[in-house]
């Protein structure tokens, strides 16, 4: 799709005329440490920033005789130990009259300075650059992108200090981050502590700017990279997210400006939220729009239905990654924040803040009337569908799962669908049962958004603390609810909580007499790769789990006859529970074959349905739940 140039000249003509933030020259205290950062990139296609990092106290401080500069091992919102240190090189430390200082690595992340007792000090180094994901830094002749946890130490004992960064750019190249600008050089900025410094990324290239005011306060939609996206529709359809999520936390803009920052890669994806900024990343051509009515009660063709959700696709990383603007950035789980950089922040509240904002950024999206009542439904009735797929979901709680994030959710492999529930899907569900429980209990008046609401007047809770602010919302306990669905792992109970909105949950597969369909049962997914059907996944408790077949194992021959993955498919789709199957597999090399006695379980697909008959109660929840006046 050609890029409309008018409105492309529109927008760089104002960009960036956001109001620049500048440092408050008042009377306020001088810091202990004055910190001040420079990141350079000389020769931006080696992939290397050059960091310089300068450490003054006042003349009349006392210095230590050696101190520490630290690099921290993950990044927040990403709940892993990444070793940002592995990425550094060509450290070095020097008095402010050029003089080298002695240092040694004293740990795998720790730099310790031999300062002497010297009042200015500053190190060098460089950091090899050149993984473009919302976690990480890329360095190259097109752009510069960087968390800044993966770029700049602090000084051991000074995360609550203020600093300041200076970006060295190609005079081609603008800047963009949520911090505001600082007195001094030209492009230098401003944190007020390292948490703040480190919840803030930095995009450097010659970017597109798409500008909009929601209630006065700037935002800018900044856009490195090419693809099919129409810029006036994005602008108007981001606002409208930003507007409907204000709303349902209550009116208030708690930010001066906020940033979207946006890469536009053949394979890119995925977002990361920030205090009054995010990262995202989202394939070029996935900005396709559908034809036609999308209200219509008539179902799409199989194509558009696709091409319109590649384009809700992104909307709803946009809505998912705004709404923790409040959920997690300033309503945060018992231990997020303020960090510890040096190791893993444990939490069993995840299901809180990556779930529940899951299940926000769909309402957001009916609230704003992007999606239509049926496609809402029909997203939640797809992801309910999704979680009973997942046998993990009665060996792990989301609990669990949260506590877990650091070893198992980003490190997934063959036997984590078996093992493992993802505090995303089911706590988007749970968050669901939770708002339409609430709003039936308190007759309508209270929904879970209050209890977000709340929770923003203490910023730090703990699981009980969520519970307690649940249960005054809802005016009784919940302490069933919590102890099967939350701490325990216990089948959720949807139509339950959908009769609170007249709604049920059923299977649209029938047969004769009204009875679902019993269809054969297998229990492995395959891919075709290389000219070979590889099994890629075994479901726990199915056929092909109990009788042997591996994951890796390579499916030669189906009752002894050479497979295809279309004839292996095929052939599947023709037989009935019950039946025989001999597979000739390769495992390790090894020829061998398994005998398979195929099962059967009812299938079919989900459907959200109304009630017969609402009551006026009902009916009420519905409406106020789904933004229908």
């Amino acid at each position: 799709m050609e890029i409309r140039r008018s409105v492309f000249l529109l927008v760089l003509s104002i960009a960036f005329c956001l109001p620049a933030i500048s440092v408050a020259q008042t009377s306020r205290p001088a810091p202990p440490v004055e910190i001040a950062f420079t990141v350079g990139m000389s020769r931006p296609h080696t992939h290397m920033f050059e960091v310089d990092v300068k450490i003054k106290r006042a003349a009349d401080s006392n210095a230590p005789a050696a101190e520490s500069l630290v690099m921290p091992v993950w990044t927040p919102g990403s709940y892993l130990v990444r070793e940002f240190e592995r990425n550094v090189q060509d450290f070095a430390a020097k008095d402010a009259a050029g003089q080298p200082l002695n240092w040694e690595k004293i740990n795998k992340n720790t730099w310790r300075i031999s300062t002497n007792g010297a009042k200015e000090w500053h190190a060098t180094y460089r950091v090899y650059a050149n993984e473009l994901s919302v976690r990480t830094s890329e360095l190259n002749s097109g752009h510069a992108f960087w968390n800044s946890a993966n770029l700049l130490m602090y000084l051991d004992g000074y995360l609550q200090n203020p600093s300041t960064i200076q970006v060295l750019a190609p005079d081609v190249w603008k800047v963009a981050t949520g911090l505001p600008l600082a007195p001094g050089p030209k492009n230098t900025f401003a944190a007020e502590n390292f948490d703040v410094l480190y919840d803030s990324p930095f995009e450097v290239s010659a970017f597109k700017t798409i500008v909009f005011n929601v209630k006065g306060i700037p935002h800018r939609i900044v856009i490195d990279g090419e693809g099919n996206y129409d810029p006036e529709r994005v602008r108007r359809d981001v606002q409208k997210i930003v507007e409907a999520e204000v709303e349902i936390m209550g009116g208030e803009i708690p930010y001066k400006d906020y940033t979207f920052i946006l890469h536009l890669r053949s394979n890119a994806g995925g977002g990361l939220e920030h205090r009054n900024s995010t990262a995202l990343g989202y394939p070029r051509f996935g900005f396709r729009i559908a034809t036609g009515d999308r209200n219509t009660s008539a179902a799409p063709n199989p194509t558009q239905q696709q091409v319109e959700r590649d384009y809700r696709s992104f909307l709803g990383l946009v809505s998912h990654e705004f709404f923790h603007l409040w959920n997690v950035k300033r309503i945060r789980p018992d231990v997020l924040g303020p960090f510890d950089y040096s190791k893993e922040n444990y939490t069993k509240l995840l299901w809180v803040a990556e779930g529940i904002t899951d299940y926000y950024a769909d309402v957001a999206l009916r609230r704003a009337n992007l999606i239509s009542e049926r496609e809402f439904l029909t997203a939640t009735a797809r992801s309910l569908q999704s979680l009973q797929n997942t046998p993990g979901r009665l060996g792990q709680s989301i609990e669990e799962s949260s506590f877990d994030s650091w070893i198992k959710y980003y490190r997934q492999d063959e036997n984590s669908i078996n093992s493992q529930v993802s505090y995303y899907d089911k706590g988007g569900i749970v968050g669901m049962l939770l708002d339409l429980e609430i709003r039936k209990r308190s007759n309508g008046t209270k929904s879970l958004a209050d209890v977000m609401r709340y929770l923003l007047k203490d910023r730090n809770y703990t699981p009980a603390d969520f519970q307690k602010a649940c249960e005054l919302m809802a005016g009784s306990s919940l302490e069933d609810l919590f102890a099967k669905y939350v701490r325990g792992k216990e089948e959720l109970d949807y139509n339950a909580a959908l009769g609170a909105a007249g709604l049920k949950l059923e299977t649209t597969t029938i047969g004769e007499g009204g009875k679902p369909i019993e269809r054969v049962y297998f229990g492995a997914d395959t891919v075709w790769e290389n000219d070979r059907l590889i099994v890629r996944r075994v479901y726990a408790g199915s056929p092909a789990y109990d009788q042997g077949l591996n994951t890796g194992d390579q499916i030669v021959a189906l009752n002894n006859m050479r497979v295809t993955r279309e004839f292996f498919e095929a052939r599947m789709a023709e037989k009935k529970p019950g039946d025989l199957i001999n597979l000739t597999i390769f495992r390790f090399d090894d020829l061998s074959t398994l005998l398979i006695k195929l099962g059967g379980r009812t299938e079919g697909t989900y459907r959200i349905v109304t009630l017969p008959t609402q009551t006026e109660a009902q009916t009420r929840v519905y409406k106020s739940w789904l933004g229908i006046n």
